[in-house]
């Protein structure tokens, strides 16, 4: 009986690796470990295509958000797009904050960035526009002291539904704890279409929304709906920021639902 029992532990334990190993394998990683060759950059101001400052790189298979060629800050926010559009997936990234932000950068983009889902494309930026319309899952890290809420969103060019109601303020809280330090965290976001947006910070559902829209009214979405987008935002693309604050990416992975 014993012997019995052993082989049937050993069985479930390799059923279970192979299952883990297949579901591992569905995962994709949106950045290829060496350039940005599958990325599309824009930033305020300059032409896409224009990597300003040397801000986001790769190296030692981490992507960065550097900001030691800056001397200071006057307004050029970048964005980093994928080229392909998403709209039913699980995002999965791991990240850190890193070192000082740029001189002149504003006090509410200290450590500060997010993933911007929904996004629209690179291309349809205008030259001027500091950000795209999109649904941002905001990564903020702490000052040591005070509390800081992670996982937020915010709705450039946008709206959400938190229950059923339309919200329309630019950024809500979520209920996560405040992440101090230099750490690496896992952000994991489930997004099924316009439906549902679901941020996990390390494993904790932190918050929950719906009803993904365009704002008819705001500056970034009215081009979009002049050229035929229609309000409902079911796909779109996803960007990382670059608002001042250096920051690295270790894994940065989307499995398709």
């Amino acid at each position: 009986m014993k012997k019995l029992f052993l082989g049937a532990s050993v069985g479930a334990a390799l059923l279970t690796q192979v299952v883990f190993a297949q579901q591992e394998q569905e995962w994709e990683s949106l950045f290829n470990g060496v350039d940005l060759s599958n990325w599309d950059v824009k930033f305020t101001g300059f032409e896409l295509g224009d990597n300003y400052r040397n801000t986001f790189r790769v190296e030692d298979g981490i992507l960065r958000v550097a900001y030691d060629e800056w001397p200071t800050f006057d307004g050029e926010f970048g964005h980093l797009f994928t080229k392909e559009a998403y709209s039913h997936y699980r995002l999965r990234v791991e990240y850190r904050f890193v070192g000082d932000q740029v001189t002149d950068g504003p006090a509410w983009a200290y450590r500060n960035n997010g993933m911007m889902l929904h996004s629209q494309s690179a291309q349809s930026m205008g030259l001027d526009q500091e950000f795209p319309a999109s649904i941002e899952a905001q990564m903020l890290g702490g000052n040591g002291e005070d509390e800081r809420p992670n996982g937020n969103v915010c709705t450039p060019g946008t709206h959400i539904e938190i229950a059923g109601e339309l919200v329309t303020r630019h950024c809500t809280n979520s209920e996560s704890a405040t992440f101090h330090g230099d750490d690496w965290i896992k952000l994991e976001i489930e997004v099924r279409g316009a439906e549902s947006v679901t941020h996990f910070i390390e494993g904790e559902k932190v918050f929950a929304y719906g009803g993904i829209q365009l704002d008819p009214d705001s500056i970034e979405a009215t081009p979009l709906i002049a050229a035929g987008a229609p309000l409902r935002l079911d796909a779109g693309h996803i960007a990382i920021q670059a608002e001042t604050a250096p920051i690295e990416f270790r894994r940065i992975e989307l499995k398709r639902l």
